[in-house]
């Protein structure tokens, strides 16, 4: 079974995925060091003594600088570009914030350009400030979840990716690819379209199937292969997003092709996984609809223990009590994450609109069934809205979706302000972006928050 891999295998996962950041933060690295962009967070300055006579205790005083894009668009979905800075109200946990800086791209050009000074205030000694690189562009990451994209849809994840290639990727944008898993993709960044279709050739989902998930062992809290290689995905994302943080005043969009994820899939019907438990399952079901009557039942299972009374299973049920607390931790950790490097996510949920599963699960309840779809496409969904973004989930119009994206990617502001909130120890901070006397008349997006990266120790 491929959920019985051992440790050798598991290791030999962990390096490879490793090595593929590697290779990305290399790229990022390389990119960060050639621009000309100011450090989005200076350098902490000393506030002086205070009066005389007795001396005074200093203090550390920091200066944040936050970006954060925003699109605006009219009730017909066309985009605005006439706003100016008095226009828009940026409030962090409530608080109205200044703006400095405003710079709109509409169709992926530049088109106005405003960097005000930081406001002085009395004691801080502030960095001295450095020119602005006004290069515009669009920065891509696709990041294809193989260990999560089942097997048999390996045909249909690479038609999905040949439509970002073709729809979203143009000329003079800068893009990178990673997979998760033996796809074995590690395309750093560059602006040669070519090596695109080079990579879609070589995508192989390795995600676990319906009847391969039923039979995994479960660990304490589930189904541990489930969440040894969620977890690989998750730090191999937040990796590249860290490396991301160094890129400032360009368009940063995540595109994450994956089927989404479930540390707990399908719990009564593995507790059936065996041949007979499969079957009495299945005659459950068959009783519970009214095909087969009470005595039929009885008689067919007469003397043969019934798994929901196995004290074992009981306890592996009751083990998995906070799997679903647990994954909205992990995707809330890759959202604050992506919020620090002011990069919005983008899923893709390349299986389309999903109806039922296939003809040859046995023992599998359509409210099992249900319940898996509707929490792994809720996982993609709160990454796209933490970070500003669109999932495209349970639909097939993917060209269409493409389209949107294209546009609110190539049409949007990026405003910047210095915090006003001085406490570092207040890491996640609430973003509300409006148009000032127009709320009603607009649709503004933007990231509904942002967290401050974790100090040294």
């Amino acid at each position: 079974m491929r959920d019985m891999r051992d440790e050798g295998s598991r290791r030999h996962s962990a390096v490879g995925a490793a090595a593929l950041v590697l290779a990305v933060a290399c790229s990022a690295l390389l990119l960060a060091q050639t621009s000309t962009q100011p450090p989005t967070e200076p350098p902490s300055t000393t506030v002086g003594q205070i009066g005389g006579g007795t001396p005074q205790p200093s203090f550390r005083a920091g200066v944040t600088l936050v970006t954060t894009d925003v699109i605006v668009r009219d009730r017909d979905g066309v985009f605005a570009p006439d706003f100016l800075k008095d226009d828009f109200r940026v409030l962090e946990d409530g608080v109205e914030q200044e703006i400095v800086s405003v710079v709109l791209v509409h169709g992926g050009r530049i088109y106005n350009h405003l960097s005000l000074p930081p406001p002085v205030r009395e004691g801080i000694i502030l960095p001295s400030t450095r020119p602005v690189d006004n290069t515009a562009g669009r920065i891509f990451v696709l990041f294809v979840d193989d260990l999560h994209l089942v097997t048999s849809s390996t045909p249909k994840v690479r038609q999905v990716f040949k439509q970002i290639a073709d729809t979203l990727i143009h000329e003079g944008d800068l893009f990178g690819i990673i997979s998760t898993g033996p796809s074995s993709i590690s395309i750093d960044m560059t602006y040669d379209r070519n090596l695109l279709y080079a990579a879609m050739d070589k995508i192989i989902g390795d995600g676990f199937n319906v009847n391969e998930t039923l039979i995994m062992q479960n660990g304490p809290g589930g189904p541990e292969e489930l969440r040894f290689r969620a977890h690989v995905a998750f730090k191999t994302a937040r990796q590249i997003l860290h490396n991301l943080e160094q890129v400032t005043n360009r368009r940063k969009v995540f595109i994450y092709i994956s089927n989404g994820y479930d540390f707990n899939p399908f719990p009564e019907a593995r507790m059936f996984s065996g041949a007979l438990a499969a079957d009495r399952r299945e005659n459950q079901l068959a009783l519970d609809s009214g095909q087969i009557t009470q005595a039929e039942f009885n008689d067919m299972y007469a003397g043969l223990p019934n798994p929901m009374m196995d004290p074992f299973a009981l306890q592996d049920q009751r083990g998995t009590a906070f799997a679903d607390s647990d994954l909205s931790i992990d995707l809330a950790e890759l959202a604050r994450a992506a919020n620090r490097a002011n990069t919005s996510f983008y899923p893709f949920d390349p299986r389309g609109l999903v109806a039922g599963f296939d003809i040859d699960v046995k023992g599998l309840d359509i409210s099992e069934w249900n319940s898996f779809i509707f929490k792994s496409q809720s996982g993609l969904r709160m990454l796209a809205e933490l970070t500003g973004g669109m999932a495209v989930v349970n639909r097939n119009d993917f060209g269409n979706a493409l389209r949107e994206i294209d546009a609110e990617t190539s049409d949007y502001y990026i405003l910047g302000f210095y915090t006003s909130n001085p406490d570092p120890t207040f890491r996640t901070r609430r973003l509300d972006v409006e148009i000032v006397g127009r709320e009603d008349e607009l649709n503004v997006r933007s990231r509904t928050h942002y967290t401050l990266p974790r100090g040294p120790a």
